[in-house]
């Protein structure tokens, strides 16, 4: 029997590299795709080998074409780290309306059932705690964060639109922090700034009082709940992340009892719009996928941690001085 035909889009970043590593597992075949613009290579080379992976350089904001058969796509591109997102913000805007459009129209004309991944930002700041599907949020359209969470809000609402017109079969997830190897060190996310910081001898920098809170989801808990939901039958959107929330200021004491540093705290001020309280509700995602997270934090940033610290000192230190680095950190 032939193998199944994936495509994954966004395919070299953090994220999609892990669910090519997944559907490979799965025995699939996998055709990854991915512009670079923040991905790496270095995230999918040990796949290049492999008879059932294919790799296509393409944005998805122009034209996509997957010649033969395809059974699946998982929308994966787009920068989402505010780094990313505030340096290349028409880009962002693109691969969430242009790009999506495109690959809707693809599973269209391939019949496939598609995946696209959304995210807790489009919550925004929440004025309900945790967040559960069913709130709309508390975004600001004009504000720095906007092009990345409107992005994320347009992808979701032409998805809905082409499931419910052209009764394509599509999926929804609404990611919440995630972390584990391939992570970016200087890609502006709380998790990854500490560990550099920590590796590099320096203060370990907060944005904010520290009240602030996150849920952070390891990435194999992640990539489990994503395959589910894509085998469902459930076409809404449903939150997928890890419901164990923490304070900025107890995580920063968290990290520095796993490095040993003996580096202070230091405290800056809060960016525009950023979200003082993150955590799914994933009542949705236990009911319906069978699914909950199963890698406690411990657990999953001791594996993170060996990952960073196995990466050379050059790598450290051109990541760290990213002309952006530290300016947004709490996403």
């Amino acid at each position: 029997m032939s193998r199944k035909r994936v495509l994954i889009t966004g395919a070299a970043g953090f994220l999609g590299s892990h669910l090519c590593d997944r559907f490979i597992k799965e025995d699939f075949h996998v055709i990854a795709m991915d512009n670079l613009i923040t991905g790496d290579l270095r995230n999918i080379e040990h796949l290049f080998k492999l008879e059932n992976f294919e790799f296509y350089n393409h944005d998805v904001s122009k034209f996509v074409h997957i010649p033969g058969e395809l059974h699946y796509i998982l929308h994966f591109a787009s920068p989402a780290s505010p780094i990313d997102y505030l340096k290349i913000p028409i880009q962002t805007l693109k691969v969430g309306s242009l790009g999506t459009h495109n690959l809707l129209g693809l599973a269209k004309s391939k019949n496939a059932r598609i995946l696209v991944a959304s995210t807790s930002e489009v919550y925004g700041d929440p004025a309900v705690h945790p967040q559960n599907e069913e709130y709309w949020g508390n975004v600001n359209p004009v504000g720095p964060r906007g092009v990345y969470d409107e992005a994320k809000r347009f992808q979701e609402a032409i998805t809905m639109a082409y499931h419910t017109f052209h009764q394509l079969e599509t999926r929804i997830v609404r990611i919440f922090n995630t972390y584990g190897p391939r992570m970016r060190l200087n890609d502006g996310r709380v998790l990854p700034a500490f560990i550099g910081q920590a590796l590099r001898g320096e203060d370990l920098t907060i944005f904010g009082d520290g009240s602030q809170t996150r849920s952070f989801c390891y990435v194999d808990d992640l990539v489990e709940g994503i395959y589910r939901l894509l085998m469902s039958d459930y076409a809404y959107p449903v939150n997928v992340g890890n419901p164990d929330e923490i304070t900025i200021s107890e995580f920063a004491e968290e990290i520095i009892k796993l490095t040993g540093t003996t580096q202070k705290v230091v405290y800056k001020d809060l960016p525009v719009d950023d979200p003082k309280q993150r955590q799914p509700d994933i009542t949705l995602a236990r009911e319906i996928l069978k699914w909950e997270p199963k890698i406690s934090r411990s657990e999953g940033l001791a594996i993170t941690y060996d990952y960073f610290k196995s990466l050379s000192k050059e790598q450290l230190y051109k990541e760290a001085h990213h002309k952006d680095f530290n300016k947004y950190t709490t996403k």
